[in-house]
């Protein structure tokens, strides 16, 4: 089979899209790959590539069609974003109309969006031109997850266009592959496209089987919590935060946060104001392959996330995966999305989220009066991994559904 997947995030960018397109070619897919100029995370185009560099490429036997799109920092803020959106969309457009309409033949066309949901509009066109299905993998929530970052003010004017290009694009994809069950019922709010949706979650690397022999910095004995990942305004630091001030009187529990992000000052800040450097530490960010390492310290992963929005409340943060991949047992302050997988795995405990006096209660009546049961978790959270977010599970999932 054919395949063309477009997306404005992969390789050489770490996305699970990067993982699919080279597992495909591996399994005898003829794939191509429809991208912009890599920038992400750090918002400049990566050494090595540019305007007039790479734009077109072979990888592992996958070949990588690159169109313009502007770095996401060339404006400040939102500005520099939305154009990033806006110059991919565009240029993607021209070259499906002046390339791949005439010089390419598909038999799926397979689009990946983390947002924005607009780089999917491009894909929809080849489609009907091409008469090839778009298989649409949905990780993002629009207009929510736009509209959850801006006031009420200007969420109101481009509320009603956001939902006329998110509709366009759920009408327009043949399928809809959601990375929760719960994005169902917000992806149906103003038609009813049940016939299309497909639960096709994210997976995670094997970690538990991974080199763990990687140098890190020395994690203090005790108990340990570890959050590892981005330390954004999603993960609810404050409500960690007093979490920590109403466990710090029990000297074995320690706060380890592994990972950099928007919030990662204000939690050193936290720290220190609240005099917790002797039980919580913050290490910063490491390469991918350094978290083995760290999670074989850890006596319990943490996961968090805002509470109030809607669009959160159903995610899957992919650090879950993570750490079930890795055979850790889960604390987790978190909806309905995360916590149906941490009680159907039982794999930890999950409480409402930024509830932390119900997660602190928790910690000291259910895990530290049964550590022995508490780690029993983390087997079970692996078992769970293995057969539903293992990588070589959710590609045969894919082809299934590719081939009818």
């Amino acid at each position: 089979m054919r395949v063309l997947v477009l997306t404005q995030y992969i390789y050489p960018e770490t996305f699970k899209s990067t993982d699919l397109v080279f597992e495909l070619a591996k399994r005898g897919y003829s794939v191509d790959v429809l991208t912009g100029i890599p920038n992400y995370p750090e918002g400049h185009y990566f050494e090595g590539y540019g305007l007039f560099k790479k734009r077109i490429e072979k990888v592992n036997g996958v070949r990588f069609y690159r169109c313009f799109q502007t770095p996401r920092k060339l404006l400040p803020s939102l500005l520099g974003l939305s154009l990033n959106y806006l110059t991919f969309m565009v240029s993607a457009y021209f070259w499906v109309l002046f390339f791949f309409a005439w010089k390419k033949k598909y038999d799926a066309i397979i689009t990946h969006e983390p947002s924005p949901i607009t780089q999917i509009l491009p894909a929809i066109l080849l489609g009907k031109l091409k008469g090839a299905k778009v298989y649409s993998w949905i990780m993002d929530i629009w207009p929510d997850s736009v509209t959850d970052v801006l006031d009420g003010k200007k969420a109101m004017y481009i509320v009603p266009f956001l939902k006329w290009i998110t509709n366009k694009v759920y009408k327009g994809s043949d399928k809809l592959l959601i990375t929760s069950k719960g994005f169902e019922e917000l992806i149906n709010r103003d038609a009813d496209y049940s016939d299309k949706i497909i639960y096709y979650p994210n997976w995670s690397e094997d970690i538990l089987n991974m080199d763990s022999s990687y140098e890190t910095p020395s994690v203090p004995e005790g108990f340990v919590i570890m959050l590892a990942g981005n330390i954004g305004e999603a993960q609810n630091l404050e409500a960690v935060g007093e979490a920590m001030k109403l466990t710090h009187e029990n000297k074995t529990i320690k706060w380890v946060f592994v990972g950099d992000g928007s919030k990662k000052q204000w939690l050193d800040s936290f720290i220190e104001q609240n005099c917790l450097k002797d039980t919580a530490v913050t290490f910063g960010r490491f390469p991918f392959k350094a978290m083995p390492a760290f999670f074989k310290k850890a006596s319990a992963m943490l996961v968090s996330l805002a509470p109030g929005f809607k669009f959160l409340d159903v995610t899957v943060p992919a650090r879950l995966q993570s750490y079930m991949s890795a055979g850790r047992p889960v604390l987790a302050m978190l909806g309905t999305g995360g916590a149906e997988i941490i009680n159907e795995s039982d794999c930890g405990y999950a409480v409402a989220p930024g509830d932390y006096k119900a997660l602190v209660d928790v910690i000291n009546e259910s895990v530290l009066t049964d550590l022995e049961g508490f780690e029993k978790k983390g087997k079970n959270g692996r078992k769970f991994y293995e057969k539903e977010f293992d990588m070589g599970v959710c590609i045969d999932h894919l082809e299934a559904i590719i081939k009818g």
